[in-house]
């Protein structure tokens, strides 16, 4: 038997995009899709809930998207990140079904992840470790946001710690010197960290692949066990859930925009991350809207094809949500 030893050279890069709720991680991924890098890119994207919003996100373009609804990468499914990648690699080598080729992995992790369980797949696992190479670790972080993120969450702070390329992103929402307030506290956390600040999260990809940014010591450093087999310490909040709403009929727009009035002023501060595709009546495009907080955002986006299935579907995270209250409310915005 032949034995191939794969050398760093043949290595498929990995960049790891991480950041807390609401950071810009999506947009900065269509960034990377839509730029001019000559690569074939497969997407590994990470929800949490029970349904994907981001993958209908991510501009529709040839590259593989792999979608993961386990809630969170971490030591528990640790297990679906490595079949995913040897599956990748094995349709690459075409012994998949089907042949996929690509020379790029873009990781996009749900803004709940602690990000250290990610990289340490790269160095547990020997097939894995074979045929990928973990180019970096990139934390977009929402300026605005980043002060309360990191007094009331752990993974925020270990997304800023642990981050090889830093974003500091809706720096145009700030003050420049609450900026300069802001990157002295992360960088408080992490002291050598590459730091870009950035609106709407644009970025010129030379400074986001291909960096060879990644450093096991400097990790190992950060968080001693990072090799470790056992399951981190930390439990995530249980006080964060998700609730998924879907509607099949057409939405009246006015009635949705009271509804998020109303939202807003009761639910706005427990409302960590919302965001959602709305088919609205008498409307050609679909409407894609997104928050964090009081803060959100909504834009017409490409029209609905003909065959497809027009539908309302909205992903909102946030703390000691009323369940009943959005769905009551959300029905009630049926035309």
């Amino acid at each position: 038997m032949t034995v191939h030893i794969t050398t760093s050279q043949e290595k498929i890069p990995v960049t790891v995009l991480t950041g807390f709720l609401g950071a810009g991680k999506t947009t900065l991924l269509n960034h990377i899709l839509t730029a001019d890098h000559k690569m074939k890119i497969a997407v590994i994207v990470n929800e949490f809930g029970e349904v994907g919003i981001d993958n209908q996100l991510v501009v529709g373009a040839e590259e593989e998207i792999f979608e993961m609804n386990n809630g969170c990468i971490c030591c528990t499914v640790r297990g679906d990140l490595i079949r995913i990648l040897t599956e990748l690699m094995q349709a690459r080598l075409g012994k998949g079904k089907r042949t996929v080729h690509f020379d790029y992995v873009v990781i996009e992790t749900t803004g709940l992840a602690d990000p250290a369980p990610v990289a340490q797949t790269f160095f547990v696992d020997e097939t894995v470790s074979d045929h990928y190479r973990l180019d970096g670790i990139v934390t977009v972080i929402d300026a605005y946001h980043i002060l309360q993120q990191l007094k009331h969450g752990h993974e925020a702070q270990e997304q800023v710690a642990f981050a090889d390329v830093l974003l500091l992103n809706k720096t145009d929402l700030l003050a420049e010197a609450d900026v300069a307030q802001v990157e002295k506290r992360i960088r408080a956390l992490n002291p050598t960290a590459k730091i870009h600040h950035t609106i709407k999260s644009n970025l010129n990809i030379n400074a986001l692949l291909h960096v060879k940014a990644f450093e096991l010591e400097k990790k190992l450093h950060i968080e001693p066990d990072f090799l470790s087999e056992h399951p981190h310490d930390h439990d995530h909040d249980d006080d964060i859930q998700s609730i998924v709403l879907r509607e099949d009929r057409a939405l009246d727009l006015d009635k949705i925009e009271e509804w998020m009035r109303i939202w807003l002023t009761d639910h706005g501060a427990d409302t960590l991350r919302y965001k959602g595709i709305l088919h609205i009546h008498n409307v050609s495009q679909r409407i894609i809207f997104q928050g964090i907080h009081m803060l959100f955002e909504s834009n017409t986006d490409r029209d609905w094809h003909p065959n497809e299935h027009r539908c309302s579907q909205i992903v909102i995270i946030g703390r000691n949500l009323d369940e009943q209250f959005f769905r009551t409310q959300f029905v009630a915005c049926v035309v």
